[in-house]
């Protein structure tokens, strides 16, 4: 097994799991934040390839430059993110009805920490990419037979801003594969945006937590997986 959705999932839980443990709602403080800085980065770094290519920043744009696809495993797992759209507007509505960080989530009994981590990923993506657009996520399924997500001012309009320079354009986007990123960056941006966090409020002992979850990791996935996140340990996550 490759680097994918559920170790992705896995990674997150972990975090949340020992930063709660030690340090109760100020751990979940910590985790909430760490999830908001991992999510924003990466709603940058889409905003960044957008406006190189000359596109708006609106939702259009911001759904055609997803960094990331479902991979073959989860295909073949037939546990694959699946949603439906009930609505293009005014608000642009999707419901997701499978998704395999849940079905991680769920396997490990953490369905709290799940409830966190999606209450606070979608709607930060979408804010590291246009802070004006308002991306809510009013329930997941976590708890719900299904996650529903909304998006308002889909264009993106500052205020006092009436409309877009432009409209998205297809033909100016780059190919799809420089818009993706594979799960093993996934992964190892979701690592180190936890594990800098925690560092960073916690000290040395957030860097003892940061520590522990390689440990984790290496006892449920293999310690092959570790070499590999340790190789990011410098990387900076804003570049494109």
């Amino acid at each position: 097994m490759g680097f994918n959705e559920k170790l992705h999932a896995y990674i997150a839980a972990r975090f949340y799991v020992r930063l709660a443990r030690s340090y109760g709602e100020r751990g979940k403080a910590a985790f909430i934040h760490a999830t908001q800085f991992y999510a924003e980065q990466r709603g940058r770094r889409m905003a960044k390839r957008a406006i190189a290519d000359g596109q708006p920043l609106t939702y259009e744009t911001y759904r055609a430059y997803g960094e990331w696809e479902s991979t073959e495993e989860m295909k073949a797992e037939d546990c694959a993110n699946r949603s439906e759209v009930v609505s293009t507007g005014p608000a642009f509505e999707f419901h997701v009805l499978a998704c395999p960080w849940h079905e991680q989530f769920r396997a490990m009994g953490l369905e709290e920490a799940g409830l966190v981590y999606c209450a606070h990923l979608d709607n930060s993506i979408s804010r590291g990419f246009n802070p004006y657009m308002v991306y809510e996520v009013p329930q997941t399924l976590h708890d719900h037979p299904y996650c529903i997500q909304r998006v308002t001012n889909q264009q993106g309009l500052a205020p006092g801003q009436t409309a877009q320079t432009a409209a998205f354009d297809p033909s100016k986007a780059r190919p799809a594969e420089e818009r993706r990123r594979d799960f093993e960056y996934h992964c190892a941006h979701s690592y180190w945006s936890y594990a800098r966090t925690a560092e960073a409020i916690f000290g040395e002992e957030g860097r003892a937590i940061a520590e522990a979850v390689l440990s984790d990791i290496a006892e449920d996935w293999g310690e092959d997986y570790n070499t590999v996140i340790r190789k990011y340990v410098s990387f900076d996550f804003e570049t494109i």
